[in-house]
């Protein structure tokens, strides 16, 4: 699909930097952005009153092969950071942003597939979704979209979730960052049929500019 690889394209370029304004509508406070971040007010926009530590991003029976994400965020002292909302969006089983034709916010080109985790207390965050699939005729890999919300301090993107087994990962061409820990995952599958993978991440690793908060 052209507009998503465009899209895909413009924000790992970091073409844009965002300037946030405040909205009464949104549930979270508005953090400064870290670096060039195209799309990253789309973090605040729906975003939940109160996010939940294991979060939704696919509905249920939406098609697809059923994926569980976990993870633990740290602090730069290793330590787990507890009260940080991890964003996650990612395309549908037919590689799309599902939504509408027209988007025009940031919003809408993350398309319906997206959703809050809130870390508990060891740092854990959890979200229930599908497998995504690659863009349609194109050579980019199956990956998730993942930004970082620490209340107080700042927002930024980290690296995508990258799956080992995809045929389309060839890692001698990723360019992998390692912004808050490497994305690149081995799934597994357990005998219900769903997909596991793990994406720890360490905050600040890695992103040029951070204020070193918490």
């Amino acid at each position: 699909m052209i507009r998503a690889a465009y899209y895909y394209a413009m924000r790992r370029r970091g073409y844009l930097i965002v300037t946030f304004l405040f909205a009464s509508t949104c549930a979270l406070a508005r953090e400064p952005v870290i670096g060039p971040c195209e799309g990253c007010e789309a973090v605040f926009e729906g975003a939940p009153a109160n996010p939940s530590t294991k979060s939704r991003i696919a509905p249920k029976g939406e098609p697809g092969e059923p994926l569980v994400l976990t993870g633990v965020v740290t602090g730069g002292d290793g330590k787990p950071r507890a009260g940080v909302i991890v964003y996650a969006y990612h395309t549908n089983a037919q590689g799309i942003y599902p939504g509408r034709d027209d988007a025009k916010t940031a919003s809408e080109r993350h398309g319906q597939l997206r959703g809050w985790a809130l870390t508990d207390a060891n740092g854990r965050y959890a979200f229930e979704t599908i497998r995504p699939a690659a863009y349609p005729r194109n050579t980019i890999p199956q990956h998730i979209h993942m930004h970082v919300i620490e209340p107080g301090c700042a927002t930024y993107y980290i690296d995508e979730v990258l799956f080992t087994d995809d045929p389309l990962l060839d890692r001698n061409k990723v360019n992998e960052e390692k912004r808050g820990g490497s994305g690149i995952v081995t799934p597994t599958r357990d005998a219900a049929g769903v997909w596991h993978i793990t994406r720890d991440i360490r905050l600040g690793l890695n992103i040029p500019g951070y204020p070193g908060c918490g």
